[in-house]
């Protein structure tokens, strides 16, 4: 699944809004910086007014219009859960009373706080018991159905070679640290995280009630154990190639990377057949997990397996587990300031644990059936100039673009909320005990993902749940998906006029179509299949286009000698940059036949087309979320988004009169292109 973006407006003779005086022109003069010119800085100009007035609150590592619609809509959320629970006439076992009775006892932090550690005295009266490797095997097979401790997740997923099967999947679930560089850097900062980490861990354990020099002796050995095991797991660059992702192997296959643990148990749990094909995503770890079963002394095991349980269970225990998760993993590694007040804690755990249930009185209230009838039409229209220009990609040669076609034809648009919602039926809540709710969701959530194994593709299933601001493009299922949580304004806005919408969502929907194309996406066919569907030649120009992105993010300077790992970043940057032009070609194919726009508000057409898709990403971050991104995330960060993506497009150059040699103007010989 590719992580996404936003939404966008429509096309169509009944459909498509007038340019007349009842539409605005959807920029605020107010937004901008007039001192900045935006041949210099376009993401400054299109955003200082704003950042200049709306500092980041002390509660977030990031702020910015989306950031503003995600608190929207989460408050959105609370008086429906608010309602709900002051609604006596709701009916036991309904999804409202169950949310209701969740949101409850979640709000009830005396009860949670009169628990203590309570709640996970079972297992860690399990870990405790832990006598043998066999125990120890035994102990990491049965977490896998209730609290995912690690190392490893047997999940169900579509064969990447053949996506109409769901088979298991085993991946790696072993570390705490971001991602497993952190373990290995030396720079001073991943020094000091690597500390604040092992106090962190220290605290936890002391909590658990273990003394002083216990617990930091306890501290220690966690680190040293998950550095052994990331020491054989890939780079985030590495996986971002499937095919190093893909090792399909049964039973016996995988028992030989693993003589030490027996599977049986795991699979057997879920009702997974022995003889269902698994796909082990790194071969290696499982490998090194196996020589850790009898190399780790046992101790060593239980001290991580107590770790893993704590800092798992931290955010739904008592507020001093609480505090303490939030001041490492909130603070100390994104800068935040303060907590969030608790009915919002409540309400983000519930649409994680429960995001249909909560998401369909969300959806009866906020996304009414013309935005989707709307949005079809809006995607048809983004699909048919796509189309046109693999039709005008003459780098392409026949046999390639055919198949270039018949993806972009298979594209399944999802919009809003599933056609299906869940059954939340077998889910057993208490208003009374919080931290059970939790657990009964997440064992009900686990299994129901691990019940697809065997069982033909559920096509219907959703990754995102409905008030979700994002989008995202599935590659297995060949799909673009856009919950209704982004389908709100600014970026869908039914009084902007249409340069606006398409440049602040058809920029979206352009980039979810692009993931099918770029560095990961290309690999899978039309059916959503790992498939070589290139002639060499055009596999060669394509890399050549992509490598020209590669390069302009390494060598874009984001400040306190940070810089973008363009291996990295690639595939997002190449979502914007092909989404970008994609939704200007639409808009530009809507005003076929048409009176040119008038300027509105001082701008251009065309002007506010780029203006609507900056200001989505008026966003500024703490020092530490920065470094963060960089760091582990496929996204560039806010800024460049714009920068990197606008120095490459001739369209925006003229929109503003940039020439050669301004700061927004890549020269011609190096700007980058996909199409």
């Amino acid at each position: 699944m590719k992580p996404g973006f936003l939404f966008v407006f429509l096309y169509g003779a009944a459909l498509l809004l007038s340019q007349d005086a009842s539409h605005h022109s959807g920029i605020d003069g107010a937004n901008l910086d007039p001192n900045c010119k935006p041949c210099a800085d376009f993401w400054r100009y299109a955003n200082g007014g704003w950042m200049d007035k709306n500092p980041i609150p002390a509660r977030y590592a990031s702020w910015g219009p989306m950031n503003v619609m995600a608190q929207t809509n989460r408050e959105r959320l609370h008086a429906i859960l608010e309602s709900a629970f002051s609604d006596a006439s709701a009916q036991p076992g309904s999804n409202e009373r169950k949310i209701a009775d969740f949101y409850a006892s979640c709000m009830d932090t005396s009860a949670i706080a009169a628990l203590g550690v309570k709640p996970l005295q079972p297992d860690l009266d399990r870990i405790a018991r832990i006598r043998s490797v066999k125990d120890l095997t035994a102990a990491l097979a049965a977490f896998q159905r209730t609290t995912r401790i690690g190392p490893f997740a047997v999940r169900g997923q579509p064969d990447m070679k053949n996506s109409s099967e769901v088979i298991a999947n085993i991946d790696e679930e072993a570390l705490s640290l971001p991602e497993r560089d952190y373990y290995f850097k030396e720079d001073s900062r991943s020094q000091e995280i690597r500390g604040q980490f092992e106090k962190h861990a220290a605290r936890m354990f002391g909590l658990l009630g273990d003394k002083p020099e216990a617990a930091a002796a306890e501290a220690k050995t966690v680190v040293s154990f998950e550095t052994a095991l990331a020491s054989v797991i890939m780079t985030n660059v590495q996986r971002r190639d499937p095919y190093s992702r893909y090792h399909r192997l049964d039973l016996a296959g995988v028992s030989a990377l693993t003589p030490d643990f027996d599977w049986k148990p795991a699979l057997s749990q879920f009702q997974i057949a022995e003889s269902t094909p698994i796909n082990v995503v790194e071969p290696e770890f499982l490998k090194k997990v196996n020589a850790q079963l009898t190399a780790a002394p046992l101790e060593d095991w239980k001290t991580w397996l107590r770790w893993r349980l704590v800092s798992g269970a931290a955010p739904h225990l008592s507020q001093s587990f609480f505090d303490e998760d939030f001041n490492f993993r909130s603070t100390a590694l994104r800068g935040v300031k303060e907590q969030a007040p608790r009915w919002e804690t409540c309400t983000i755990a519930i649409d994680n644990a429960m995001g249909e249930a909560l998401g369909e009185l969300f959806v009866r209230k906020y996304f009414p059936p013309e935005a989707k009838r709307r949005m079809n039409e809006l995607i048809g229209n983004l699909r048919a100039t796509l189309r046109e220009e693999l039709d005008a990609a003459d780098w392409l040669t026949p046999e390639t673009r055919k198949n270039a076609v018949a993806k972009l034809e298979g594209f399944v648009a999802k919009i809003g909320y599933p056609d299906k919602w869940r059954d939340y039926s077998a889910v057993k809540i208490d208003r009374k005990t919080f931290f059970e709710n939790v657990r009964a969701a997440a064992v009900h959530n686990r299994l129901y993902q691990i019940a697809k194994i065997g069982k033909p593709v559920n096509r219907g299933d959703w990754n995102m749940t409905p008030p979700t601001v994002n989008a995202y493009y599935n590659s297995r299922l060949n799909e673009i998906v856009f919950p209704a949580g982004i389908l709100q304004p600014p970026m869908f806005d039914l009084s902007a006029d249409d340069a606006v919408n398409y440049g602040a969502i058809g920029a979206v929907i352009g980039h979810e179509m692009g993931h099918g194309f770029d560095d990961q996406g290309s690999k899978f066919d039309a059916q959503g299949n790992l498939k070589n569907w290139w002639a060499p030649s055009d596999r060669e120009r394509f890399e050549e286009r992509a490598a020209c992105v590669i390069d302009q993010f390494d060598k874009l300077d984001v400040g306190d000698g940070l810089r973008h790992k363009g291996k990295l970043v690639v595939g997002e940057a190449l979502g914007d940059l092909g989404g970008l032009k994609l939704a200007y070609r639409a808009y530009q194919r809507s005003l076929r036949g048409k009176p040119a726009p008038p300027v509105m508000d001082g701008f251009t057409a065309d002007q506010r087309f780029f203006l609507a898709f900056a200001r989505i990403w008026g966003r500024q971050s703490r020092p530490e979320d920065l470094r963060l991104q960089i760091n582990t995330n496929p996204h560039p960060v806010a800024r460049f988004r714009v920068i990197g993506t606008l120095q490459n497009m001739p369209e925006f150059h003229q929109a503003f009169g940039c020439k050669n040699g301004d700061p927004m103007v890549r020269p011609p010989e190096t700007r980058c292109k996909l199409w």
